[in-house]
């Protein structure tokens, strides 16, 4: 394979773009550190580009316009999509870092062909990767329901979501689609149910145990605990829910002199604690609301199934995305070529 030396370069994003793709699977983290040495090349790269572009034989205007487009549209529009909740930081963060990489389109010759095989009219690369992401994405609710219906599955969720046995709920990602009253889009988010029961030191399986217990306030730790971030271990370190010896409340269920000092002894004005928790955290829970809190843990506790929306890590539909479009090209605009649009 050959092409420019920046294009080669840039090729490095792929195994670095499967990695943290892979990642997100397995912990639905991806730390900082994995793009700042793409991001240093990116900036390299594109100051390269620029360079050679405005010393060659033309003054560049449409490298120039296609560069504008991705820094000043893809990049602003990944960052929008995060304040508004719908791309995780690892999300914008990578998908800003596509922005300054892959401004253009790059080109790799093989011996009987020139890759990508189908660039778009617009000629920005980026916006290339993001119209193919989405598509990628699109797969997945198709494949759920699918999956659903070969198994026999009928919900309203089942579109979106898949059901679990609650005692796995830990060990999963996503978000509950089922409240006291039925099927939801917004229930309790299961990375806020474990940094919920890692800070007051109980297991799903003991509250499910003795629900009318942890329901009451005065059931609470003396000293909470750091509640972390709702990750799963899966390193050999201590699983998210796991007790820890500072946690242990009375043996009576009351609550000692340092609780109550805290937070008060309201025992009927804040079921499950949700309340204390969420003011005791510091930032959010992913936006949980105590009554989101509330009606998952009721729900946990009085079903033996649950359907889950599991979600798909962004990254993964990114990855893919990103290997169609250096290998195929623009996707979607073949398809509007098909139906005669573009």
């Amino acid at each position: 394979m050959l092409g420019s030396i920046p294009d080669l370069l840039r090729l490095l994003a792929v195994p670095v773009f499967g990695w943290a793709a892979y990642r997100d699977v397995k912990t639905r983290r991806v730390p900082n550190r994995a793009w700042v040495p793409l991001a240093a090349l990116a900036v390299v790269l594109l100051l390269w580009d620029s360079y050679t572009v405005l010393t060659g034989p033309t003054a560049g205007r449409a490298f120039l316009l296609r560069v504008a487009i991705s820094l000043g549209f893809v990049a602003p529009l990944a960052y929008g999509f995060w304040l508004v909740g719908g791309f995780g930081g690892a999300d914008a963060k990578a998908f800003m870092l596509v922005a300054v990489l892959f401004p253009v389109y790059p080109v790799y010759y093989l011996p009987t062909a020139a890759l990508p095989l189908e660039p778009s009219a617009l000629g920005v690369f980026s916006l290339t990767i993001l119209s193919n992401t989405v598509l990628a994405g699109v797969v997945y609710p198709l494949g759920i329901a699918v999956s659903n219906l070969a198994r026999g599955r009928f919900s309203l969720a089942m579109f979106i979501g898949k059901p679990v046995a609650v005692d796995a709920v830990p060990e999963e990602y996503g978000r509950l689609l089922e409240t006291t009253d039925g099927f939801t889009r917004s229930g309790l988010d299961i990375d806020a149910l474990r940094m919920y029961l890692q800070w007051r030191g109980a297991t799903l399986a003991e509250v499910q145990a003795d629900p009318d217990r942890h329901r009451d306030p005065d059931s609470l730790p003396r000293v909470p605990n750091d509640p972390g971030d709702g990750a799963i271990v899966t390193d050999g370190g201590e699983p998210s829910d796991a007790r820890r010896p500072s946690s242990e409340s009375r043996s009576d269920g009351g609550v000692s002199p340092d609780t109550a000092t805290e937070f008060g002894t309201a025992a009927t004005a804040d079921p499950w604690g949700a309340e204390r928790f969420l003011d005791d955290i510091e930032g959010s829970a992913y936006g949980t609301s105590p009554e989101q809190l509330r009606e998952g843990l009721e729900v946990l506790v009085s079903e033996d199934d649950v359907w889950i929306s599991p979600g798909i890590p962004f990254l993964v539909p990114m990855f893919a995305g990103l290997v169609v479009s250096l290998v195929y090209g623009d996707v979607l605009y073949a398809l509007l070529g098909l139906v005669g649009v573009a």
